[in-house]
């Protein structure tokens, strides 16, 4: 009984510590991203509305800055 028991300790730990319960981007890593990826979306936008709008030469290039 003693062994059943302590096999589901170690099991229940197992389980319970294993996972992703880690972040892997700390709070800050991880506004930025999703700033940057806001402020690419926008640039995205402007430039289908300038197309729409006829206010820039058809092109298949941007005129910001990817990286």
């Amino acid at each position: 009984m003693k062994i059943v028991a302590l096999i589901g300790l170690v099991a229940g730990s197992m389980l319970c510590a294993a996972g992703c319960a880690t972040p892997g981007y700390s709070a800050q890593e991880r506004g930025q991203m999703i700033v940057r990826n806001w402020d690419y979306e926008w640039k995205q936008a402007q430039d289908d509305i300038d197309h729409f709008l006829l206010l820039r030469p058809a092109s298949h290039l941007t005129v910001w800055s990817v990286e």
